[in-house]
């Protein structure tokens, strides 16, 4: 794996992810081991995919009647770059052959070896100097490891073993890093202890995404079930006892979700292929103030604090970007991007929100200007 200082890794930087069946015994508390005394196993040489910018694919790839997807893909390779922004078309087109289709995180009956070292998550710090990312390591005990890494000096700071199932999330709030699991537990890290673990809850379901609101007032968790929970800031203990304020449910699972960067108490979600509504959710009333009905899947999900917009990434059956404008009782599109030709799976914006940067199932890479 590659970790770069670049406003794109973010989204380019989800090369592979994947989750195995939990054992049914594992333990209820989950623990942190200070790199200092991993086991001499873990210590061991790991194999690494690193990704390296690719020079610029042959001139015929985009000629008429090629086809792409047969092409010897490189990471970051060129597809199309175009001379001028035409609307609703991206600007730049890369390659990200490694990015799997992990909407859901699922289990593949052909996974390998390989796969058990993957890329679940990742998250930068918000101040954007480290960067963490939950891998899978081990075979029969599955254990989730979390790797933090400074990008300014190229370096793993430290390796955090938190979890016993695999991280599907993880936000920061300053120093804290908080990480999700599938068996529910979120455990709150601090890495510059000796003993990191200083914090926890559990929700009898999966984690499936996970996130601090902006003044870290509050963390929202979407379950697998189609549960928001909104917890407080009192995160202190491990006995995971701890209940949230407050829950709410849709009929999907809250995998797509966001903070509203401008008003702290609103969240977004997006629904699920059966259910596709875009939710707007008032967190000291518990309800919904504003949704709206997409037809297809939303599998990703931005606010553009600076355009004072919503950007979300679909799946079926168009596979496109939208950006809305929310009103307290409207939302309505204000632009399509068309260009995927499976789901988008990831998104991220550049500091003054000019561009979007998705990511999908088509392991394709797509700069769009907003």
């Amino acid at each position: 794996m590659l970790v770069t200082t670049g406003d794109c890794t973010q989204a380019a930087a989800l090369v592979e992810g994947l989750s195995h069946s939990e054992s049914a015994n594992l333990v209820n508390t989950e623990c942190t081991i200070p790199a200092k005394t991993r086991p001499a196993a873990e210590n061991a040489p790991q194999e690494r995919w690193v990704w390296r910018p690719a020079v610029q694919e042959p001139e015929n790839l985009n000629r008429s009647g090629y086809d792409e997807r047969k092409y010897d893909l490189q990471p970051f390779a060129t597809l199309n770059k175009a001379t001028l922004s035409l609307h609703g078309k991206s600007v730049v087109k890369l390659g990200a052959p490694s990015l799997l289709n992990d909407y859901y995180l699922d289990l593949s009956p052909q996974s390998g070896c390989r796969y058990r070292q993957s890329v679940s998550s990742l998250c930068w710090s918000t101040d954007g100097r480290a960067l963490s990312i939950a891998t899978r390591r081990g075979e029969i005990q599955v254990n989730e490891l979390i790797e933090l890494w400074d990008v300014e000096h190229k370096q793993n700071m430290r390796f955090l073993l938190s979890h016993l199932s695999v991280v599907r999330a993880l936000s920061w709030k300053q120093q804290l890093l908080s990480s999700g699991s599938v068996l529910g537990h979120i455990c709150h890290l601090d890495p510059r202890a000796f003993t990191p673990l200083v914090g926890a809850a559990t929700q009898r379901e999966g984690v499936c995404s996970l996130q601090w609101s902006p003044g870290g007032k509050w963390l929202a968790s979407g379950s697998t079930e189609g549960l928001l929970h909104i917890w407080d800031d009192d995160i202190m203990g491990t006995k995971m006892s701890s209940q949230p304020i407050m829950t709410v449910k849709q009929p999907s699972a809250v995998k797509a979700m966001g903070w509203c960067a401008w008003q702290g108490n609103i969240i977004a979600t997006g629904g699920g292929w059966k259910d596709g509504e875009l939710r707007i959710w008032d967190t000291q009333s518990a309800s919904c103030v504003t949704s709206v009905q997409t037809n297809s899947q939303i599998c990703s999900l931005q606010w553009a604090e600076k355009k004072r917009c919503l950007v979300t990434g679909h799946g079926l059956p168009h596979h496109r970007v939208t950006s809305w404008v929310w009103e307290f009782h409207s939302l309505s599109p204000i632009y399509q991007f068309t260009g995927h030709s499976d789901r988008v799976l990831h998104l991220t914006l550049n500091p003054d929100n000019s561009q979007i940067f998705s990511t999908g199932a088509d392991q394709r890479f797509h700069i769009w200007d907003l």
